[in-house]
């Protein structure tokens, strides 16, 4: 049986006291086939591919490369010095891409 845990808790006592009728009563109005939904409402929240996004606007804070990074010169991705894997030739290569 399915368990509303949004429901407030009662106690033992109050649990006792519920007659047979009210019991089936509620067990009835839980299982009620209506759903509300506001299909405008979700309707919004799907992006469709494609869509014309260009009076969207995007903030985006761009920090400097850092003294301990450097770009891997094949995925072009800025790493911590501790993923430098090979230097051949002034190429900086990742763990990722070695």
């Amino acid at each position: 049986m399915a368990t509303d845990y949004d429901a407030p808790r009662r106690d033992e006592v109050d649990l006792g006291e519920d007659s047979l009728e009210e019991l089936k009563s509620r067990r009835v109005d839980a299982q009620s086939a209506i759903v509300d939904v506001d299909e405008a409402d979700v309707a919004e929240s799907f992006e469709l591919p494609g869509a014309d996004l260009a009076d969207e606007e995007l903030t985006v804070r761009v920090l400097p490369m850092q003294s301990d990074e450097f770009r891997c010169t094949r995925c072009f991705l800025v790493h911590h010095r501790s993923q430098l894997a090979i230097e051949r030739r002034g190429e900086l290569i990742c763990r990722e891409c070695a």
